[in-house]
């Protein structure tokens, strides 16, 4: 099982600090095999396992511990054989009716280093940050980056990189799709279900969801859309075309419980010259491709829109705060920032159409500052600059 390093050592290098560690993302993402190596990495560090409570709520194992006195009598009582530090790791704790209060508890009670995962938003905006303001650790885990995809899905016999690259666009980077073997079937089939688990158990049973059609009408919709700047109202009114009597108040609603679900993410828009963000319009893009193709499609996963939402999860997995950016009446596909960094870019399949070139170049020639300005693209560039812009293959840029 792939080692990932970049989110093993964040857990490494909190370790022992008076925090709440909390490992979110997506689910079958891979949090629970994190979980499980950082528990091997606190077996090599010679702690012992009997000062490792390691729980997976998700396992029959744990059905008897229903809410948080259950969850806190038990640590506790796992907790008073010696007075040694205890390694707390509760898996997928959003199962445990009111949690926090328990894990809460243990922070004050117990000599304790406690990590948490769990696959919904609601997992830090629930009553755990009001318990313990400045006191939690957030760790976000995304479905596999190209390069890890690479290493658990090596090259076979003449495959090149653009190939290798196809497969990532068409199926996306859930982990335990390099275990399929190239088996359309199979894995169509698994991320059909993947889509189900996701949408029943983060979306539907956590919200008491009972116009399921609609939902099912919504996430194709916005399937189609990615890339395009929309509002729920502009949402809802294309709905009432087609029969519904939905209120943008409701489409607002359902958007925000699929992003709670980490199943799509909306993207703000940055103003440039006023330096604000706008509440009006904003874009949308899923988590990971092979799920947003079960959706729209495999007819057309490779367009336009694909790169996008390939790039802009790339951009979030790389530690960018990510908005598209407007300046006059001009758009820019994403900016994204870090503290010290701010880098602007646009995405097109390809720019070898000079009128497409002159579209790209001049929505980013228009900003008149002197950050760093990227197309990327999957023409076959390389160390090409078009008036100051950095023009990089796509391919190139994932594995950089």
């Amino acid at each position: 099982m792939l080692i990932r390093e970049k989110y093993l050592n964040q857990l490494i290098d909190g370790k022992d600090l008076n925090l709440i560690k909390v490992i979110t993302g997506v689910r079958r993402s891979g949090k629970s095999t994190l979980l499980l190596q950082y528990k091997d990495y606190l077996v090599s560090q010679n702690i012992s396992e009997e000062d490792i409570i390691y729980m997976n709520f998700e396992s029959a194992e744990w059905y008897d511990i229903k809410d948080y006195n259950d969850l806190y009598k038990y640590i506790k009582g796992r907790s008073n054989n010696n007075s040694n530090k205890k390694y707390i790791l509760l898996d997928e704790v959003q199962n445990v009716d009111k949690w926090e209060k328990a894990v809460n508890s243990i922070l004050v009670d117990i000599n304790s280093d406690i990590y948490i995962t769990g696959s919904n938003a609601y997992l830090l905006s629930s009553e755990l940050t009001t318990l313990l303001a400045g006191r939690v650790l957030t760790i976000k885990i995304y479905p596999f980056s190209f390069k890890e995809f690479l290493k658990e899905y090596p090259f076979k016999n003449n495959e090149d990189k653009y190939e290798k690259f196809d497969k990532y666009l068409k199926y996306g980077g859930m982990p335990m799709i390099v275990n399929m073997n190239d088996n359309e079937n199979l894995i169509i089939n698994y991320l059909n279900d993947l889509k189900e688990v996701v949408l029943k158990k983060d979306v539907i049973c956590r919200n008491n969801i009972k116009d399921i059609v609609f939902l099912d009408n919504l996430i194709k919709y916005m399937s189609s859309v990615i890339g395009n700047l929309t509002t729920p109202y502009s949402i809802a009114e294309f709905m009432k075309k087609n029969g519904s009597t939905i209120t943008n108040e409701t489409v607002d609603s359902y958007l925000k419980m699929l992003e709670n679900a980490y199943f799509i993410y909306r993207v703000p828009r940055y103003e440039l010259k006023g330096k604000q963000l706008l509440k009006t319009q904003g874009k949308y893009y899923f988590i990971d491709n092979g799920l947003k193709n079960i959706i729209a499609g495999f007819s057309s996963y490779d367009t336009g829109s694909s790169y996008e939402n390939l790039i802009y999860i790339e951009l979030l997995r790389r530690g960018y705060e990510v908005y598209v950016g407007q300046y006059n009446d001009i758009e820019i596909d994403f900016i994204a920032i870090k503290p010290s960094e701010k880098i602007y870019y646009q995405v097109s399949r390809s720019i070898l159409d000079e009128k497409v070139e002159e579209r790209e170049k001049k929505s980013l020639l228009a900003i008149n500052d002197n950050y760093r300005k990227v197309i990327l693209t999957m023409d076959n560039v390389k160390n090409k600059q078009i008036e100051g812009i950095d023009v990089i293959n796509i391919i190139d840029f994932l594995m950089n």
